[in-house]
């Protein structure tokens, strides 16, 4: 398993709107190929800042399955306007469990 982090800096007084638009967008997560899970997490300390957790079951199902999909431009559109600058993305895959 894969997990999508994106660090997402939207631009102040956005909050609620941003939201809406990712609530509306889970569903094209809930389809793309190899999704497993989806979430959206608000930074405490950073109150414009949100951390979207996206579960893949492979590299390629997010890189190349839902990023060249229309989708992934569903996906954009109805957040990416929210965005003050673009989200830096970075995957990770589990090194270590039991803690």
């Amino acid at each position: 398993m894969i997990t999508e982090l994106a660090d997402i800096q939207i631009k102040p007084g956005t909050d609620a709107a941003f939201l809406a638009a990712v609530a509306q967008a889970a569903p094209l997560f809930q389809r793309a190929r190899g999704c497993t899970a989806m979430r959206i997490e608000k930074r405490i300390e950073q109150p414009d800042n949100y951390l979207l957790v996206v579960a893949w079951n492979t590299l390629e199902d997010h890189e190349v399955h839902f990023r060249q999909s229309a989708d992934f431009q569903e996906w954009r559109r109805l957040a990416g306007g929210f965005f003050a600058r673009p989200p830096n993305v970075t995957h990770t895959e589990v090194a270590l469990t039991g803690f």
